[in-house]
């Protein structure tokens, strides 16, 4: 199954998409990549449905990209008495150190790292900061504070602190027994929340190591300030929408998300966007303009994929979603305008050989009107550089890992299919025509552009440029 795009889509699983004969619905309707969110459901209903995308891998004999998205830390109020408590602008509330039940007089915080970082004047927002206050006075087990904007405060509704650099790890306990889990199943991909700081991303490398792709989920201000060693330090990110629009100002949103997409893209990293985009189909059949504006401009911004959350986890017409998504991207990608946009977002190359020879083969693919590059990549990344340009021609990529193929299903208009690895020029070529033809990415008479890595089978070496003619 070829797709006719460019852009990946993400899909949540979750209790509207967990059936087998679902999964493949979504599949055939365009999911690239299945996002499995540890924040809810147990490690059998997850085995489950981990299990069932392996089993629709084999059957459509496409590599299907697995998403592990850990839950992370959660900063919430404790017990409240009664469940709530109404607060007005004005009112001053003070919040305690502690996990016993609270209310009005006294409100819960169990989070010493609170105590331990929080100044005069710093805000707190409560429920996605449907309520916020103004810190005063705090102290080592109690915080004064003025409400600046009222409202009801529930039994435990999160709270963010925005600009405040928590000491607190983004793995829990939770996590690391999730991230086990998830690895022992043979995940793919592994979505680190709550990264604040690049040594977060080497806490989480210590664990995983080699054995699944790493993505910097972007959702606090401290993570966008210091991105660019974070990028470096990531095999993706996702752009976390949601949470990073709660800590930054609404109207800052859109131009974070641009930069975070042109630094993924010259870091030759796929980009996630994420949530929100068709929320309004979780409980409608088609969504609305604006949203489809939405996922337009992420395509537009060269984004490597799209993802649904609700839309597609616990929303009424998961299928439905994914279909619209697909012809959302399909439909931007055709426009007449989409190749200057991204062109004109063409963030440059790195300065290396490897990224020459890549960026090189897609300006020849093109100039000499070839239907595909083939680029045999060992660890991904000669695919990878090739995408960076965002060419106007499919990429077909040829590795000799399923594990490798199946993380593609990440990257931009690459075609991931696994092959025996070569060993010579020669085997190189003729696997390249091979592949070429029986994927359906060129016929006889057609020329294409090869790209490898000598020696063969080494990670990382793009340093080789062929042109062949396909008798």
């Amino acid at each position: 199954m070829r797709r006719q795009r460019r852009a990946k889509i993400v899909a949540t699983v979750g209790p509207a998409s967990a059936s087998p004969e679902m999964l493949e619905a979504l599949f055939i309707a365009g999911v690239d990549t299945f996002r499995l969110n540890f924040s809810h459901g147990a490690h059998e209903d997850h085995a489950r449905v981990h299990a069932a995308i392996r089993d629709l891998e084999a059957r459509m004999r496409r590599p299907i990209g697995i998403l592990q998205d850990l839950q992370g830390p959660k900063i919430r109020v404790g017990a409240i008495a009664g469940g709530k408590i109404m607060v007005t602008t004005g009112d001053k509330l003070r919040f305690v150190l502690s996990k016993e039940q609270g209310g009005a007089d006294a409100l819960p915080l169990p989070h010493p790292e609170i105590f331990d970082a929080v100044m005069p004047g710093q805000d707190l927002l409560i429920d996605d900061g449907r309520v916020r206050v103004r810190v005063l006075t705090p102290a080592r087990e109690e915080i004064l504070a003025e409400v600046l904007v009222g409202g009801a405060i529930s039994d435990r509704k999160g709270v963010n602190m925005p600009g405040t650099l928590l000491d607190l790890s983004p793995l829990t306990a939770k996590d690391r027994a999730d991230l086990a889990f998830g690895l022992e199943l043979g995940v793919d991909w592994v979505a680190l929340s709550f990264v604040q700081k690049p040594g977060d991303l080497i806490e989480a490398r210590g664990l995983i190591d080699d054995r699944a792709g790493l993505v910097a989920k972007i959702e606090k201000p401290s993570a966008v300030e210091r991105f660019d060693e974070i990028v470096r330090l990531a095999d993706a990110v996702m752009v976390a929408r949601g949470d990073l629009g709660v800590e930054i100002p609404h109207e800052d949103v859109p131009g974070r998300q641009k930069e975070i997409v042109r630094a993924c893209r010259l870091a030759a990293k796929p980009v996630i966007v994420a949530t929100q985009m068709l929320e309004s189909m979780t409980s409608a059949p088609t969504p609305t303009r604006a949203e489809a504006s939405d996922v337009a401009t992420a395509i537009y911004d060269g984004a490597d994929a799209v993802m649904l959350s609700a839309e597609s986890a616990s929303g009424a017409y998961p299928r439905e979603a994914v279909a619209m998504m697909d012809r959302i991207i399909s439909s931007t990608e055709r426009h007449k305008l989409y190749r200057s946009i991204v062109n004109a977002a063409d963030p440059g190359e790195e300065h290396s050989p490897p990224h020459a020879v890549a960026a090189a083969a897609a300006d020849l693919a093109e100039a000499i009107g070839a239907p595909a590059i083939i680029a045999f990549t060992s660890g991904g990344t000669t695919a990878a550089r090739i995408a960076r340009k965002r060419p106007a021609l499919p990429i077909l990529a040829i590795t000799p890992e399923q594990a490798i193929a199946r993380r593609l299903s990440l990257a931009w208009g690459v075609h991931a299919c696994r092959s025996e690895d070569v060993n010579s020029y020669e085997e190189m070529v003729e696997r390249a025509t091979a592949m070429a033809l029986s994927e359906d990415f060129a016929g006889k008479g057609d020329t294409i552009v090869v790209v490898a890595g000598v020696p063969f089978g080494q990670s990382g070496t793009t340093n080789n440029l062929r042109v062949v003619q396909i008798n």
